[in-house]
């Protein structure tokens, strides 16, 4: 299984947890969502029709069925996905697979979880649109991709959104709604700033950046300077923009509240000024540019009453790139993704926010 992307929104937890811890609302067509839909491409003719398989199903019918049979049943219709299952998410190598079933169907911790995700997700017809329509656009703009198999699993919150060998994972228990009982009996591994986004809209925009991070634009290591992260990781979402269905807000395919949205556009001319006047954008120290790119409930040091945003690096990054588009409209979307000079962006966004008066 390939390491799943943690540096936006990925929480992996103990990767051997052997036990179990404690939409789409459809708007009516108006001529402003007509007009923003019709600047996006053509994909009515990739054939393509995302189904989820229903993993979760099947392993806690086989509770009824027997380990042998259940063991050969899922060995073969899950292949490399039920091996990392096994020996990756919920158990360790040095276990057989019998073992680690028989710990999971006398777990009641697994079947209360099973059952909940099960209510939760009655059916994914949704998400499966939404995948459809959205692997759509990413083959529009690469037509090598290989669309992976997409398997719902429970895991007892040990991993998200997994890629393995062409497969992704979606974690079900970490989509269940912020105010799951589960969420907050394991705070202390989750703070809720994270378990607040573990809803069932963040399924698609998680797997979206995941696939993106992980498949298709892979950090690189020379990129160290600030303006390198802001750039590359501005460039990741400006593709979700294009990539999903524009009903989908910013502040899902960010993580922020609504609040920090608002609090960001309020303020991006101050927080430019804060990056230039402390000479951030070409610092390449990892501790002193981790707290403008990491996770947090805030960020230390600007805004009053910890009012502030986080990931304020990642933020200004996508503001940057998306004026870069406007300002060059005949760069394409691969060209953009392709380049790896953060100055040039920069320079042909020609950004320069204004301050809050």
């Amino acid at each position: 299984m390939k390491r799943e992307s943690i540096c936006l929104y990925l929480l992996s937890m103990n990767d051997n947890v052997k036990h179990f811890q404690i939409y789409l609302i459809f708007l009516s067509v108006t001529a402003f969502f007509s007009c923003k839909q019709g600047t996006k491409p053509d994909v009515s003719g990739i054939d393509l029709n995302i189904k989820i398989e229903r993993f979760d199903r099947d392993l806690f019918a086989g509770k009824q069925k027997g380990i042998p049979q259940t063991d050969v049943f899922l060995q073969k219709k899950y292949t490399a996905f039920y091996d990392d299952y096994v020996h990756q998410m919920v158990g360790t190598p040095e276990y057989d697979n019998a073992t680690i079933l028989s710990t999971l169907y006398k777990d009641q911790a697994y079947t209360d979880l099973s059952r909940d995700a099960d209510s939760v997700f009655k059916t994914m017809e949704p998400q499966e649109k939404a995948l459809t329509e959205t692997f759509k656009y990413i083959k529009y703009y690469y037509p090598q991709v290989k669309v992976p198999k997409f398997i719902a699993f429970i895991s007892g919150f040990s991993v998200q959104t997994p890629i393995g060998d062409d497969y992704m994972g979606i974690g079900l228990d970490m989509f269940l709604g912020k105010d799951s009982k589960y969420y907050r009996a394991i705070v202390k591994s989750v703070p809720l700033y994270i378990s607040r986004r573990f809803t069932p809209d963040y399924v698609v925009p998680r797997i979206t950046e995941t696939f993106a991070r992980e498949e298709l634009f892979p950090q690189r290591d020379e990129n160290r300077s600030l303006l390198a992260k802001m750039v590359e990781n501005g460039k990741v979402l400006y593709f979700m923009d294009q990539v999903l269905n524009d009903q989908v807000p910013d502040s899902v395919k960010i993580g922020y509240t609504d609040k920090q949205l608002s609090w960001c556009k309020a303020y991006e001319g101050d927080i430019w000024a804060y990056f230039m006047q402390n000479n951030l954008l070409f610092e390449t120290d990892f501790q002193k540019i981790q707290m403008f790119l990491s996770e947090a409930p805030f960020t230390p040091g600007l805004g009053e009453k910890n009012e502030s945003a986080p990931k304020l690096g990642i933020w200004i990054g996508w503001q940057m790139v998306r004026k870069y588009m406007t300002e060059n409209p005949k760069v394409s979307l691969q060209q953009l993704m392709a380049e790896q000079d953060a100055q040039k962006i920069l320079n042909g966004a020609k950004y320069k926010p204004k301050m809050e008066p």
